[in-house]
């Protein structure tokens, strides 16, 4: 039986996996199991160990607190709409590219935005 804390570790887990571009093939091969177990680590079916918890966060370049992180905001272990977003593949592509990006097209990409939504594209 799994718990609101596997659900939210496992939401964790594959937003940050997928912000990486790592298949969960790629990420299983990582940490030395089938992608099967990823995917049941990430819908919160089976529980992380504390040892793959590691292993996890060494691969995924985060450190173990990351996968607890907004755990205690959320009540009774429903996410807030705002982490939702995080976790669709438009966003985490947007994101991706992004950071890709040098410093100025980044902020000429976040100045277009703002003025997009009708926010202040000179704050």
């Amino acid at each position: 039986m799994t718990s609101a804390i596997d659900y939210h570790v496992g939401k964790r887990l594959r937003r940050r996996r997928r912000l990486l571009g790592l298949t969960q093939q790629q990420l299983a091969d990582k940490v030395g199991v089938r992608f099967q177990q990823i995917q049941k680590y990430e819908c919160g079916a089976n529980r992380v160990s504390a040892a793959r918890l590691f292993q996890l966060s060494e691969s995924l370049n985060v450190p173990v607190g990351y996968f607890y992180e907004g755990l205690s905001d959320e009540p009774s272990g429903e996410s807030a709409p705002a982490a939702d977003m995080l976790t669709r593949r438009e966003t985490l592509e947007l994101v991706r590219v992004y950071y890709q990006l040098d410093e100025q097209p980044r902020r000429r990409l976040l100045d277009l935005a703002k003025a997009m939504q009708g926010g202040d594209a000179a704050a």
